[in-house]
């Protein structure tokens, strides 16, 4: 069993640095965004699984030849309050650190979901508070608010895309129409779910410059996912502009706070709709529709205006056969040879 952990160990530090890094710099995921999202989820389950499994392995090396009789074979020695001859330190070090590496994980994905939602339901309070419907738009709410803010609440059932006064006034009527397809693009394909997993990857590893870097080109590829839902709705032309416009507008608006988590909205103490306004204004600088922040905006212009090629339905293929070998190898190392 020491050769299958060394060799999780390999892959493991193969998907912490190189792989991530020359993904991140590669061209092609912009031609592909979908297919790279699939893959930089794939080197995420297959990192932290190769990861916590390579210490398992190492640990349980003393007590069976595989996973499966490893397992057995310390419940075994749990119980009778002994360990076998040959165990030391480092084994039972690495065995100790691949149990916490695995609950922290999981707690932290617990945490972050869990504070997510409470946060998503005080904001849909808020808006509804705030805000008015739209009968000539179904599932859109108007609140009263100068700055350009749009964005959708996803919800369990039902979500609610979110558009402010100032926004309406600043784009014609096929602008505002690419900014309501992108939101919603954001709401139908989980987009929040996504990047939920990531964020609690880099919650849990804040040190792990590669959960960082992760979780950053994510979130720019869900972007560039809902600018390519916003296409089939209007005009290259008309999404650009948006963007544009949006981006200049923002630009003035939007200090150093833009770079919080935009689903953290505090409730207010007070009951009083002049409190609950100034929560909103605090929020509303971080809801920038169409995510236009400089260098953001500047990345999915070039993309559209350039009219770069999708990716090829062979390339498309191989790249989605490589995010499941990935996944498939530290799985079969683990399991293969007690099934062997």
């Amino acid at each position: 069993m020491l050769l299958t952990s060394f060799a999780l160990a390999a892959l493991a530090l193969a998907l912490a640095w190189p792989v991530p890094i020359l993904l991140a710099r590669a061209q092609w995921p912009s031609r592909a965004p979908a297919t790279a999202l699939i893959v930089w989820q794939s080197i995420a389950l297959a990192g932290g699984l190769s990861m916590i499994g390579a210490m398992l392995t190492y640990g349980l090396a003393p007590f069976g030849a595989d996973l499966v009789n490893g397992l057995r074979g310390f419940a075994g020695e749990l119980t009778a309050g002994a360990l076998p001859v040959g165990a030391n330190f480092s084994q039972m070090f690495a065995l100790s650190g691949a149990i916490l590496l695995s609950v922290h994980l999981l707690l932290s994905l617990v945490t972050t979901f869990v504070q997510a939602e409470r946060s998503r339901r005080r904001h849909r309070q808020l808006v509804t508070l705030l805000s008015d419907p739209m009968p000539e738009r179904p599932g859109t709410r108007l609140i009263d608010h100068a700055a350009p803010v749009a964005y959708c609440l996803p919800g369990t059932t039902r979500s609610v895309t979110v558009l402010s006064a100032g926004l309406i006034a600043l784009l014609d009527e096929e602008q505002l129409r690419a900014v309501i397809a992108h939101e919603t693009a954001h709401a139908s394909q989980r987009h929040h779910l996504v990047l939920l997993a990531f964020r609690a990857w880099r919650r849990a590893l804040p040190w792990f410059p590669i959960a960082t870097r992760a979780h950053e080109a994510v979130a720019m590829l869900v972007e560039m996912m809902a600018d390519d839902q916003a296409r089939r709705a209007v005009s290259d032309a008309a999404l650009v502009r948006s963007i544009v416009l949006v981006a200049s507008e923002s630009s003035g608006q939007v200090g150093s706070s833009t770079q919080q988590d935009s689903t953290r909205v505090p409730v207010p103490s007070a009951g009083s709709r002049e409190a609950i306004v100034s929560t909103f204004d605090r929020q509303s600088a971080l809801d920038r529709p169409l995510a236009a922040d400089g260098p953001t905006a500047a990345r999915r212009i070039s993309r559209i205006v350039d009219a770069r090629v999708p990716l090829s339905a062979f390339a498309r293929g191989s790249a989605t056969t490589c995010a499941v070998a990935l996944i498939a190898v530290p799985t079969v190392l683990l399991l293969a040879p007690a099934f062997a």
